[in-house]
């Protein structure tokens, strides 16, 4: 499929058609992770950007507590 880039404000858009987000499993309030491997743009859903937040504070709080037990396993 190839697609053009439209003018939205100062900005550019890519409409992306309901086929696609439904393949995708996303909708109008899925956020996306983008990011490039410097050639392309690569668009990620993110499923449950709540759920990772959670995580991340969980790992940081184990980090945190056991870090000198850690430690001596990296050893």
């Amino acid at each position: 499929m190839i697609k053009q880039l439209t003018k939205h404000g100062n900005s550019m858009a890519m409409v992306i058609e309901k086929p696609i987000l439904e393949l995708i499993g996303a909708d109008a309030d899925t956020p996306f992770e983008i990011t490039t491997d410097g050639q392309a743009l690569i668009l990620t859903p993110l499923k449950n950007p709540e759920g990772s937040a959670a995580f991340g504070a969980a790992l940081e709080k184990v980090n945190t507590r056991y870090a000198k037990a850690l430690k001596k396993l990296a050893e």
